[in-house]
């Protein structure tokens, strides 16, 4: 049975930090792209950052870029997002996805606010 769980979201002031965790199983985790999503209430959900399978390939979006830090553990089948600098545009629900071909799985997400 697939499982992905996320978890490390809450409440946190801007210019703060957090550090999202998805723990995975079900699946041959090491050969698969790991990707976090998030969406905000009203808007689409959009790629934050991904990484490839042996970490040798790093994507984050434009707005995100020099802020968050994506990274992976194959042996414990777990992928990170260290989120510094928040601002309020960063609210969203963060998903926690793994692809590869035409296969993807996702979390049920978790929660960001970044709010004073």
């Amino acid at each position: 049975q697939v499982q992905v769980v996320e978890s490390g979201g809450g409440l946190v002031q801007p210019g703060g930090s957090l550090r999202l965790s998805c723990a995975t199983s079900g699946f041959t985790f090491s050969a698969y792209t790991m990707n976090w999503y998030r969406q905000a209430p009203g808007k689409e959900r959009e790629l934050v950052a991904s990484i490839s399978s042996t970490s040798g390939s790093l994507n984050y979006a434009d707005s995100v870029k020099g802020r968050f830090t994506i990274s992976r553990d194959n042996a414990k089948r777990s992928v990170y997002l260290q989120m510094n600098n928040l601002n309020a545009e960063d609210t969203a629900v963060y998903y926690c996805n793994a692809a590869q071909n035409r296969l993807s799985h996702w979390g049920q997400g978790t929660q960001v606010t970044v709010s004073a």
